[in-house]
């Protein structure tokens, strides 16, 4: 099956058109909001420390609140959970927005950072596990070429959600981008809740089976979780070392096309992974890919200016989206019964709390030392995630043990 027919075929699928283009506008915050508030706060506070610290608030919320939000929906119902929690999101981002442009402390917006991220739903996590019940009739090997639609999608997500974030900074001012975030998100949530997929979501007998540890009792998921954690803080410096190397370049007004670079490199990668059927086992393909992604970070370092710096993250966001999406797809098959929603969300955790460390890192190097420093940082991090999946990768095709009340 040659690659047109195959995302063709995934196309087709019932409903699954409709899905996708009902997720862009309720992901493409996911977008806009780390370069923004980034821009935001280095706007209206003066500094990078101050804007990675409320990014960084922002991130780690996301990732802690996730998984309980995604066992939540997986043991009481979809629409229930994530409407309310939409809302409650909303209304922190505003406020947000209305503090920060009248001065507030900066502890006041890490606080209504946090509260924000805390709130935001694991749109990522539901749209993946429901792909394996849209296909069910399809190829099984086809759901690799679903998630790696996704991921193309994501990054797609990050080329748009900059570029519209550094219009709108250029335009007028970066809080216009962070009002509009919430806005899309409520749009795109209301197309995305009716679809019958969603609809007729279900809840398993085998939901509340898991005790406390829930999806982590697989040991594949938590070699995820081990593996994503230096790999997210290696994405998230460089969210603030492209821009703060722009910056000192003096062109400012292209760090959001200088991220959206690293981002479309990231979704070619993402497309040429979901085109094939892979073969063998797929810890060890993941394993392969993470070792590839720290060899684009390094050069990154020596970028003399921005017409060579263009390319280099290009090529450096490559192997971003294949590694992700060989992880999603070993997450879907490690994922204890009646946990896959929350099994979806543990890497996904894992990235952002990495993605807010790298970003209130490199904030901090970027001011005590310089760009070049941070992005060495940054290809540390990958290099660490490359070590701890080629010694873990044969826990990745393990499920979790049968439940014992003792844990």
């Amino acid at each position: 099956m040659g690659a047109r027919e195959r995302y063709a075929r995934v196309l087709r699928a019932p409903h699954a058109r409709a899905l996708l283009t009902a997720e862009i506008p309720a992901r493409l915050p996911i977008g806009i909001n780390g370069l923004a508030i980034v821009l935001f706060l280095r706007e209206h506070t003066g500094s990078y420390a101050a804007a990675g610290a409320v990014a960084a608030a922002f991130g780690i919320a996301v990732g802690v609140t996730a998984p309980f939000i995604g066992r939540l929906i997986d043991r009481r119902g979809l629409t229930g959970v994530v409407v309310p929690l939409s809302l409650l999101h909303a209304a922190c981002m505003v406020l947000l927005v209305l503090f920060g442009l009248s001065d507030a402390p900066v502890g006041l917006l890490v606080v209504l950072a946090a509260l924000a991220g805390a709130f935001i739903p694991p749109l990522g996590s539901i749209s993946r596990s429901l792909w394996p019940r849209i296909l069910k009739d399809e190829d099984p090997s086809l759901l690799g070429t679903a998630l790696a639609l996704e991921g193309v999608l994501i990054e797609l997500i990050f080329v748009t959600g900059p570029l519209l974030t550094a219009l709108l900074a250029a335009l007028w001012d970066p809080a216009i981008a962070l009002a509009l975030s919430p806005i899309l998100l409520l749009v795109g949530l209301a197309a995305f809740l009716v679809q019958p997929p969603v609809r007729t979501w279900q809840i398993s007998d085998v939901a509340d089976s898991h005790g406390a540890l829930g999806a982590l009792r697989s040991p594949g998921i938590r070699t995820l979780v081990l593996c994503t954690l230096p790999m997210g803080f290696c994405f998230g410096a460089m969210e603030v070392t492209l821009p703060a190397f722009t910056e000192d370049h003096g062109a400012r007004g292209l760090a959001g096309v200088l991220v959206a670079t690293w981002s479309l490199g990231s979704a070619i990668g993402g497309l040429a992974y979901g085109a094939r059927s892979w073969s063998g086992a797929p810890g060890r393909r993941y394993a392969r890919l993470a070792a590839l992604l720290p060899l684009g970070y390094l050069p990154l370092a020596i970028a003399p200016s921005l017409a060579v710096m263009f390319p280099l993250a290009l090529v450096a966001g490559i192997c971003i989206a294949p590694t992700l999406t060989a992880g999603n797809q070993i997450a879907g098959d490690v994922a204890p019964a009646g946990a896959e929603t929350e099994a979806y969300t543990w890497p996904i955790t894992s990235l952002v709390i990495g993605l807010a460390a790298g970003n209130w890192c490199a904030g901090v190097i970027v001011e005590a030392v310089d760009w070049q420093a941070a992005f060495l940082v940054s290809a540390g991090g990958a290099a660490l995630s490359a070590l701890l999946a080629a010694t873990r990768w044969r826990t990745l095709g393990t499920r979790a043990p049968v439940y014992d009340a003792a844990l």
